[in-house]
């Protein structure tokens, strides 16, 4: 199954991300780099005229960043009201955060009439995703969220046996293929289903605003809205230089990447952890119910943030010994893993994984 076929706007990622917290601590600009050109004679006179402008706007739930190169402030100014817009559209669509929402209506009610065609677009390139995988990727892990949620934050219902609780709601709850995905309505098989499309709404937006700005003449774009899409490189002419944090020590940073014109995505069990031991975590094995365990974080590059999304979810649950065979899906997709035992290994061209 190869994913270059498909829009690139409708190639998804999977397993939630609520939280929306700290797994994007994993990935930051180093030294402020998306926000202050090199001051170097050499490198600054590779700038074109103009001002990076940075703003920060919330993505459902979340605080995120987005910083673009222009020379008139007063077009940039106009550029990012338009931006507003059209996060809080998509926010309308796929938020849990908002009752309103199309993705909340849908859990509450199991049905949906007249969905929006992102809706539509996502859940099916979840299935897509699901069926890549061989079922490590499945968006309808909601309530293994909300199980876990009500055992360790709320204690609104305390199971005696959380990972019988979690196997048992796997088992009955949790499966994309009961999930009926028409033009005029989207119905979930089984009552107490649910679905989350946090992270995948959020690669969406990444890439849908990404791209709106690429449209109208924006040639140097950093997009961290959940996910990370780059248009272009960095204004004083070279790459965009990203650091990935240690997620053991997340005041330093394991590695760092230089890149343009692509989609990046980090998924990390470290991001939102339900305990001390950070054993049960936001990630879940949908075969199992229990938090996928095979790595420490998994960062993976691809043309879009909506693909870089589903690989790395894919592959954190899948495991390193897929990890190839998921890649492989996506012509020009590359990965660095960090192992439970903190060997940081990045994908050769042969399919392999070697130490960097």
């Amino acid at each position: 199954m190869r994913l270059n076929g498909l829009p690139a706007m409708g190639m998804p990622r999977a397993i939630c991300d609520q939280k929306l917290r700290s797994r994007r601590e994993f990935l930051k600009i180093v030294a402020a780099a998306a926000v202050v050109p090199a001051l170097a004679g050499g490198v600054r006179a590779l700038a074109p005229r103009g001002k990076l402008y940075d703003w920060q706007l919330e993505v459902m739930g979340a605080l995120s960043e987005l910083a673009l190169w222009h020379e008139d402030p007063v077009v940039a100014g106009r550029t990012i009201d338009q931006v507003r817009s059209e996060v809080a559209r998509l926010d309308g669509i796929f938020s849990l955060y908002r009752n309103d929402s199309e993705i909340s209506r849908l859990n509450r009610d199991g049905f949906l009439d007249n969905p929006s065609w992102e809706l539509r677009d996502q859940l099916r390139a979840g299935r897509q995703f699901s069926e890549l995988s061989c079922g490590a990727f499945d968006i309808s892990v909601q309530p293994l969220w909300e199980l876990y949620a009500a055992h360790f934050w709320t204690g609104t219902d305390k199971s005696a046996d959380i990972d019988a609780a979690a196997r048992g709601v796997a088992e009955r709850l949790v499966d994309y293929r009961l999930i009926d995905i028409g033009l005029r309505r989207i119905a979930l098989g089984r009552a107490g289903m649910g679905v989350t499309l946090n992270s995948i709404g959020q690669g969406f937006v990444a890439d849908r605003i990404a791209d709106m700005l690429r449209e109208q003449g924006f040639t140097h774009v950093y997009a961290d809205l959940g996910e990370t899409r780059l248009i272009g490189d960095h204004p004083d002419g070279r790459p965009w230089r990203i650091g990935l944090r240690d997620p053991k020590d997340q005041a330093h940073f394991g590695r760092t990447l230089d890149l343009e014109d692509i989609g990046l995505a980090v998924s990390g069990g470290y991001g939102t952890p339900f305990e001390e031991t950070g054993r049960y975590n936001h990630i879940f094995d949908p075969r199992t119910g229990r938090s996928a365990d095979k790595m420490t974080a998994i960062a993976v590059t691809a043309p879009s943030a909506m693909i870089a999304n589903g690989l790395a979810t894919s592959i954190y649950v899948a495991g390193r010994e897929h990890a190839a065979e998921i890649l492989a899906a996506c012509p020009g997709a590359k990965a660095v893993i960090t192992t439970a035992d903190d060997e940081w290994l990045a994908s050769q061209a042969d399919g392999t994984f070697a130490a960097i």
